[in-house]
């Protein structure tokens, strides 16, 4: 290749390679490598095997390749293989590395067909092949086969994607000529994390395979879909001729037969094939190593000497040491403290962007939970009267009153004070629960020291549940007080005195009406197909009307629903549903929408649920204790979807 040291640069990353697995992890160092990525049957593991010249890989039905392989070639005298978890064994037939690549595999993942990010280590001493390391991926998949799981195809796409997100990692995308290349699932899975073709080399197989009077002779030219690095065809032996046990030496000089003689290919015999193909690689390989090696030294570097001043600490360490342990205990405790401090005032180093936790679910359960439960104890008009007329007649007795006595007043009023205990005891249980699953977010730290996590988590909890009776004591004596006393002259009280006055207030409030309240995607569920089926919309909310835009630059108003005489109810969740659902309908029997009478709003979670019910609130739609209902039209939050609500009117 070069001068001698440029060939010294692949044998030193097997070296880092092998000692970063045999401690079981990278070092978050990304170490130069080529990912050889394609779908099932697309001729990976011929590749692999015209490089070695022997038949080594597990071949069948389904996924075979469940586990990364990582396959180190290094040219050598002899020739032989070793793993790596099997140190100081020799295995010179290939038949028996087969066999133990399938046990390995069987080992770690079952032989339910499941897969597993945990490499296996292989090196092939040979004197056939080049200086190489390739790391064989699973073939990507769409359907689960027999005991898979569901999310099979996934599972694979994510183990690719942690090898060729790095920049560090050149990608090998493996494609069957005879399936067209725009379809290509190698070369999608390569365009998204190398959009510009900078670090992607395109294999094209089964060149023999194509149609009559077809060819790929635009792709490998390089002009139909463009890498930097270009395509390389190759032409592999058959499954008739893996069965009849071509020999892969034979299988190789029917390829060069086959580039030098085709018509659309003769002319570039000299750059295709399987030991151009091998030539390529390592030459890439050994040059992207180059690249990469002054950033990968200053990285290795800063890590060293963060590793070096952490060993400090531990210099003259003695185990048995009382006050090593006690200063250790002291500052794993502080921080706890510190950690839960933090979740709870919202200033923590890692934010969470998945859900609401902390004092941040704290906060939504005072300004969205606890008003919503206060307005749900909104009582009937016309129970209210009757308990009225009850209470005034029976202290008038057998007279005729001709004033309305301040004792039925009180009667009443202290009748509806009474129920504000529930939601206030369920507003501070809610808040409890809540600390009590910070104090186990914080403590997951001190999984290495399961008794001090233990005791930490029993002792906190412990001082919160003494507070919590604290808490739900003092907030019942302020109940009790309110109730000892009915101040009609305080002036949030309306009566005779400020009727004037609020009439007043109330026509500065109307000018505040179009302020929004919540904007957000909802999707309406209830379009007929004829229509079109469920459409996502941009939802503004205000104070006198929920209105939706085709999307959020709100130019193209939909719909403006007003909220008179409009109100909220829960609708229990379906058995085959993931969303958390609400209903909005007219209490005057109308239709809400077109020819629907109610609006069933879904979404992802309660929280969001409890959101939109809170926000509603605020606009004036109250929640009705109870309903019959019928004709529902739905509304999601985050997608289309299927309501599993079934109510017979």
């Amino acid at each position: 290749m070069g001068n001698r040291g440029m060939e010294d640069l692949i044998p030193l990353v097997n070296k880092l390679q092998d000692a970063f697995s045999g401690i079981g992890q990278s070092c978050n160092l990304d170490l130069p490598q080529i990912a050889v990525v394609g779908g099932q049957s697309a001729g990976k593991s011929s590749v692999l095997e015209n490089f070695v010249g022997r038949d080594f890989l597990p071949r069948g039905s389904g996924i075979v390749t469940r586990r990364p392989l990582v396959l180190q070639l290094i040219s050598a005298n002899a020739e032989w293989a070793e793993f790596l978890h099997c140190k100081g064994k020799k295995f010179t037939d290939f038949d028996e590395v087969r066999q133990e690549i399938e046990a390995e595999t069987d080992r770690i993942t079952g032989a339910n067909k499941g897969i597993s990010p945990v490499p296996i280590n292989l090196r092939v001493y040979s004197p056939h092949v080049l200086n190489l390391t390739l790391i064989d991926l699973p073939g990507i998949t769409k359907v689960p086969v027999g005991d898979q799981p569901v999310d099979i195809e996934q599972q694979i796409r994510d183990m690719i994607m942690q090898f060729i997100c790095r920049e560090s990692c050149l990608i090998l995308a493996v494609t069957p000529a005879n399936s067209d290349l725009a379809n290509s699932d190698a070369l999608k899975l390569a365009k998204d994390v190398d959009p510009q073709g900078q670090r992607t080399i395109g294999v094209i197989t089964k060149l023999d395979l194509m149609d009559e009077g077809t060819d790929a002779r635009e792709v490998l030219e390089n002009k139909l879909l463009p890498l930097r690095r270009g395509y390389i065809g190759v032409v592999n032996r058959s499954q008739k001729d893996i069965d009849g046990k071509k020999d892969i030496k034979m299988a190789m000089a029917a390829e060069r037969k086959f580039f030098l003689t085709h018509p659309a290919y003769r002319h570039m015999a000299e750059k295709m094939g399987t030991p151009c193909l091998q030539k390529v690689l390592n030459q890439q390989l050994t040059n992207h190593i180059r690249d990469t090696l002054p950033a990968f030294r200053s990285k290795l570097q800063t890590q060293l000497l963060s590793l070096d001043k952490e060993a400090e600490e531990y210099r003259g360490y003695r185990p048995d040491d009382p006050g090593r342990k006690t200063k250790q205990l002291l500052q794993m405790v502080q921080q706890f403290s510190v950690d839960f401090e933090k979740r709870i005032e919202g200033s923590g180093d890692q934010v969470d962007t998945v859900e609401l936790s902390g004092g941040a679910k704290i906060n939504r359960i005072f300004h969205e939970r606890f008003p919503f439960e206060l307005v749900k104890m909104e009582c009937d008009d016309k129970e209210m009267r009757r308990e009225i007329s009850y209470a005034i007649k029976n202290i008038h007795g057998i007279r005729t009153g001709l004033f309305t006595p301040d004792m039925a007043f009180e009667a009443i009023v202290k009748k509806q004070i009474v129920k504000i205990k529930e939601p206030c005891i369920k507003c501070v249980d809610m808040v409890i629960q809540e600390l009590i699953n910070t104090v186990r977010q914080c403590t997951n730290k001190l999984d290495c020291f399961p008794r001090l996590r233990e005791e930490t988590e029993r002792i906190v909890t412990s001082h919160i549940r003494d507070r919590e009776s604290r808490a739900k004591d003092q907030v019942l004596l302020l109940i009790d007080v309110q109730l000892s006393y009915i101040n009609t002259n305080h002036e949030d009280f309306i009566g005779f005195a400020n009727a004037q006055q609020s009439s007043k207030q109330s026509s500065k409030q109307s000018n505040a009406a179009s302020q929004v309240i919540r904007k957000g995607w909802l999707t309406i569920n209830n379009i007929s197909i004829i229509k079109g089926g469920a459409k996502e919309y941009w939802f503004v909310l205000t104070a006198e009307s929920l209105s939706w835009f085709k999307d959020d630059e709100e130019k193209e108003k939909k719909y403006m629903l007003p909220l008179d005489n409009l109100k909220v109810r829960d609708v229990e969740k379906g058995f085959m549903s993931s969303k958390h659902a609400f209903a909005i309908f007219n209490t005057e029997q109308r239709n809400v929408y077109k020819d629907n009478r109610f609006l069933e709003l879904a979404c992802d979670t309660q929280d969001e649920v409890d959101s939109w019910r809170a926000s509603l609130l605020r606009a004036g739609v109250y929640p009705e204790r109870s309903s019959n209902v019928s004709n529902w039209v739905f509304l999601s939050c985050g997608g289309p979807h299927e309501s599993q609500f079934h109510h017979s009117a």
